[in-house]
């Protein structure tokens, strides 16, 4: 069905998205260079033949359904103000803004937004001109998210205001403003706070490894550094048991991408757990890929328990808590260990992939694999 002319156009954009169907109008034309594309102003001395005119479009927003589409460019034709500044609402805003900004919502960066936008449940449904910067800063302060957390959430709003810009919905006077959300009070109260092992715990851990099989996966942990899920993903081809390394080859962070190198005293751990039939390295007594939560619930909780390296607390109307050391732990004490060991701070990073580790060193600086090999095994 084709609209009537000045009414505006549909079309369905390309990619996995949410919001398929896009509705925007024009609102007017500009001249541009023919060969840069850059907008030009037209005088009396401008060769005609070398521009061309160009439409600008206004994105009245993104739909589910092209009906839905079309009766949005309806809406819009009969009422442009109220569609774009006074009813939208910082859910509907941020539907916009998100589909407009990401084709593939799979993406970590489109993801980890995703997960900024559920902080914001208290003013998701506010109209988007009637929030004010103490609004923002109460989705901060309540947040209990640690800095980079915020810094991400702060960014967002940014983007956010930026879009209202675009589209007339604020002034930017409004959208500086909004840059003054203060997340210099970052933290989460209730977070565990994460320490190493003792020297004592690990040489425990060592005297009791034959009695639990799956004590050698927290050596393993304890000795190469890696993170919980990195080791429960970790597939037998990616291992290279003779030169003494593996790939770690998905990771939460870019520098997490990397050659682990395997340290002597852990190798009889590899060799046993390399024999069972199995497609990833460690797995259930039944020879299956482990889930996370089984790991930590059915074996290392149970672990740590019978080693009084952590407790059960109770707690009333709820469901009872695990306190003690955590897979993380063994990661920290790794470094921990490293470091006693003088091994040089970029080695460490670049064993462990460290989310820290800077993009000079990511990108510049590669350390042969026999750099890694004598430094885990000085620990």
């Amino acid at each position: 069905m084709r609209l009537p002319n000045g009414f505006g156009n549909v079309s369905k954009l390309p990619g996995k998205r949410r919001l398929p169907y896009r509705a925007r109008k024009t609102i007017g034309w500009v001249y541009v260079d023919n060969e840069s594309g850059n907008e030009v102003q037209l005088n009396e001395d401008t060769d005609l033949s070398k521009i061309k005119q160009k439409q600008v479009y206004l994105t009245v927003g993104y739909f589910k359904t092209k009906p839905e589409a079309i009766q949005a460019l309806a809406d819009y034709n009969k009422d442009p103000y109220e569609i774009k500044g006074n009813t939208i609402t910082f859910a509907e805003l941020w539907e916009k803004w998100f589909d407009e900004k990401f084709e593939d919502t799979t993406i970590s960066n489109a993801v980890d937004y995703k997960a900024k936008y559920k902080l914001c449940e208290k003013i998701k449904d506010m109209k988007f001109v009637d929030i004010k910067l103490n609004h923002l800063q109460m989705v901060v302060d309540e947040s209990k998210k640690n800095k980079p957390s915020l810094r991400k959430l702060k960014s967002m709003f940014n983007l956010m205001y930026g879009y209202a810009v675009k589209h007339e919905i604020v002034p930017q006077s409004k959208a500086d403003l909004m840059k003054q959300v203060d997340i210099s009070k970052a933290g989460n109260p209730n977070a565990y706070n994460r320490k190493p092992f003792t020297e004592s715990q690990v040489g425990r851990i060592w005297k009791t490894k034959d009695s639990n099989i799956y004590l050698t996966v927290v050596l393993i942990l304890l000795y190469s550094g890696v993170r919980i899920s990195e080791l429960l993903d970790l597939k037998k081809e990616n291992i290279h048991l003779a030169k003494r390394w593996f790939f770690v080859e998905d990771s939460k962070t870019p520098s997490g991408i990397r050659e682990v190198p395997i340290a002597e005293k852990i190798v009889p751990f590899f060799e046993y757990w390399l024999s069972r039939d199995c497609e990833y390295l460690i797995c259930t007594p039944e020879n299956q890929h482990f889930k996370y939560r089984n790991y930590y619930d059915s074996y290392w909780i149970p672990l740590m328990l019978d080693l009084k390296f952590g407790k059960i607390i109770e707690r009333d109307g709820k469901k009872p808590k695990y306190e003690g050391l955590t897979p993380h732990c063994a990661r920290h004490t790794c470094i921990s260990m490293l470091a006693t060991k003088e091994v040089d701070d970029r080695v460490i990073k670049s064993i462990v992939g460290h989310k820290g580790q800077g993009v000079t060193q990511i990108v510049y600086t590669h350390y042969e694999l026999p750099i890694k090999l004598d430094a885990i095994n000085r620990i």
